[in-house]
Order: structure tokens, then C-alpha cells, then sequence
């Protein structure tokens, strides 16, 4: 009796602390909304790479091996050279960032040559194509030239069995706001209409609810 009681105690112990947990998180003031983040890609149809940070720079100065290397993108967006310190290379494309340096290295080297190679790309957020919910490997993907949703669902490995994949949404940023239109992924990969197939942009983000049986 006297274990049933003690029981019965820590049982109503979690209780009144989930209920005193649950009207604590109610009072709490809600965050303001992510902060929308447009595509720095102007046009798709002239894409162009972007480095982000992670993203392994190959920087080769032209007879002077000494100050090139592979240099790795500050989760700030910046690198460090061996002659040029934070410089801030997210956003710009590999061509931009070699006459960058050498606008840089000209204070220190005659006529500098520089070419900027990319390994591991990784890219901006805002250039990645992220897909959640029932995709079978959610994630985020660096955007390719002309990719398409099929594409998208093919590097997620497609749909779980409990998507509901036709009720599926992609938000897209346009003209600074967000906006939703309905996929029909299921369509698309199910049923093969390839109809369903639409172009994907970069920033694009791909959501796939769970359906209810």
C-alpha cells in the first residue's frame, strides 16, 4: 500500500509540474518570423556559382606558390589569404573573388595573377534548395544549373511512405516577400506524370507533409 501511494505521489508530482510547464510555455512571448533571405542569383538562366561559407578555396597566384594554398570560408562569409586578411568572399563568384585579390595583392606584388578554384561546394543559404519534411533524406542541396523538382527529388531519394506528396509546397521569395505554390511530387515520382515536373530556383524550399489515414 504504502508503494502504491508513493506511486500514485510522483505520478501526480509530473503532472502539476507538466501542467505548470505548459501554462509557463504559453506565457512566453512568441519570436518574430525568419528573416526572408532573397536569392543573390539575379537571372537563373545565367547562373553562376556562388561561394558560401565551408565552401574550400583553391587560390593560385601566378609565380609566387609561396602565398597560394586552400584556404576554407569562416562561417562569416570571409577567408584569410597568407597576405590578405578577412576577406569577404560569400556571395561572389569564383572570378569575382580572383580580381578581388589581386586588387588586393597589387599593394604587395606587381601584375598579380590570381585564379580561385571551388572544392566542397557548399554555397549561401540563400542559393540551397531545402526540402523537409517526408522526403526520404530531407536536406539541403546546393543549387545546379536548370534544376528541376525531379531532380531535387531524386538527390533526397524521394518520398517516405507516409508523404502525402501532392499536397506538397514549394516557397519561393519574390520581390522580397515568400510565397507558396502547390508540387505534386507525388504525381511526378508516383505516377510519373512528368507534367508535374517544374522548374526549382536557388533559395527555393520544399515542404512534404505526412498524410492522414
Amino acid at each position: 500500500m504504502k508503494k502504491l501511494n508513493q506511486v500514485v505521489i510522483k505520478l501526480l508530482s509530473f503532472m502539476a509540474i507538466g501542467l505548470f510547464l505548459t501554462a509557463c510555455s504559453n506565457n512566453l512571448p512568441a519570436l518574430p518570423g525568419a528573416s526572408v533571405h532573397p536569392s543573390l542569383t539575379a537571372n537563373p538562366a545565367d547562373y553562376k556559382y556562388l561561394i558560401g561559407p565551408g565552401d574550400e578555396l583553391n587560390i593560385f597566384v601566378w609565380r609566387n606558390p609561396e602565398i597560394s594554398g586552400t584556404f576554407i570560408v569562416r562561417p562569416d562569409g570571409m577567408v584569410s589569404t597568407s597576405l590578405v586578411e578577412d576577406l569577404e568572399v560569400s556571395g561572389k563568384t569564383p572570378t569575382e573573388l580572383a580580381r578581388l585579390i589581386e586588387s588586393e595583392l597589387s599593394e604587395f606584388i606587381r601584375d598579380p595573377i590570381v585564379t580561385v578554384t571551388v572544392e566542397g561546394f557548399i554555397g549561401p543559404f540563400s542559393e540551397q534548395v531545402r526540402v523537409i519534411g517526408e522526403a526520404f533524406e530531407p536536406q539541403a542541396i546546393n543549387y545546379r544549373e536548370d534544376m528541376t523538382l525531379l531532380d531535387v527529388m531524386i538527390q533526397v531519394g524521394g518520398l517516405t511512405e507516409y508523404a502525402d506528396g501532392d499536397n506538397a509546397r514549394l516557397v519561393r521569395v519574390v520581390s522580397g516577400e515568400q510565397r507558396s505554390y502547390k508540387v505534386l511530387v507525388g504525381k511526378l515520382i508516383q505516377d510519373g506524370e512528368i507534367e508535374a515536373n517544374v522548374d526549382v530556383l536557388p533559395g527555393d524550399i520544399i515542404i512534404i507533409p505526412e498524410a492522414w489515414f
